[in-house]
């Protein structure tokens, strides 16, 4: 059994535990309401674009139909980007997306496609080397700043670049999506043919200049920038969220392993004075 020395030295480890997961759910917290904001308000935008190629969409077919949103006409070869943060500390934030990945992966490959994958965050790239590690092609990190274009630019561009070279047919993100503190769900989503959502009726009819070609060939490269850009901050929300919760969580099993040390602590030093007692006791009565 340990000692009362033992046992307080234990306790004092703890509740240092304890100020340092405290700190963390304090920043967490602190920068979520920033990241939540920054996500919202991308959000919009990119719902957005994607309407506007929909609705462009629906005059473009045959031949003229941009590459990006005819596709290549087969879909054997397939790139999964991959995207999660580089640190941990968040629960199941990370572990999630990774797991939605493998199971992506494998049952592309059970089809018989051939995988590659570009990864966005280290946890994503620790997560998938050791099944995956002969199917990468490159990782990226995110940086301890908030995502910006300038840093989605380079990763969107090689993404263009491997396309358009005829490397891949389909091309799908794989992220979390941001729907509450408590709530982070991972998402597929296909970027490459762009897909196209169905209308629900009769909308309004626009007449475009340049046409509707012109426009595309413009708009789809932006919207690989676009649609990263938000999965990145979807991503950032979901990360502090998810820390945020789990240092909570953290902070209470360290309150609650401190009581229990502490209840303990006090029955070994009253068993001990009880022990002593007792000896001095016999002592003197033997005399």
């Amino acid at each position: 059994m340990a000692t009362v020395k033992e046992m307080r030295t234990r306790i004092g480890s703890v509740k240092s535990t304890q100020k340092i997961t405290k700190a963390l759910q304090m920043v967490a917290a602190a920068k979520l309401r920033r990241a939540q904001l920054a996500t919202e308000a991308a959000r919009p935008y990119a719902q957005r674009m994607s309407a506007i190629i929909s609705n462009l969409a629906a005059g473009v077919s045959g031949p003229s139909a941009p590459l990006l949103l005819a596709g290549t006409g087969s879909d054997k070869r397939h790139l999964v980007i991959v995207a999660t943060a580089d640190r941990g500390l968040a629960g199941a934030f990370n572990g999630s997306i990774v797991r939605a990945a493998r199971q992506k992966i494998a049952a592309l490959i059970a089809e018989g496609k051939d995988v590659k994958i570009i990864t966005i965050g280290r946890k994503g790239r620790d997560g998938l080397r050791r099944q995956f590690g002969d199917r990468f092609l490159e990782s990226h990190e995110v940086g301890l700043k908030s995502p910006t274009l300038s840093l989605v630019h380079p990763i969107a561009r090689r993404v263009l670049e491997l396309y358009t070279s005829g490397q891949f047919d389909v091309v799908s993100l794989i992220y979390s999506r941001f729907k509450s503190v408590v709530t982070q769900t991972p998402t597929l989503k296909q970027l490459i043919p762009a897909e196209v959502e169905a209308s629900n009726g009769p909308g309004a009819f626009y007449d475009y200049e340049p046409d509707e070609d012109t426009i595309l060939e413009a708009l789809l490269p932006q919207n690989i920038s676009v649609q990263l850009l938000s999965a990145m901050l979807e991503n950032q929300a979901g990360f502090f969220a998810s820390q945020m919760a789990a240092m909570d969580n953290a902070t209470r099993n360290a309150g609650d392993l401190i009581n229990a040390l502490t209840i303990q602590m006090n029955r070994t030093r009253q068993a001990k004075i009880t022990t002593e007692l007792i000896e001095i006791i016999a002592g003197a009565a033997a005399v």
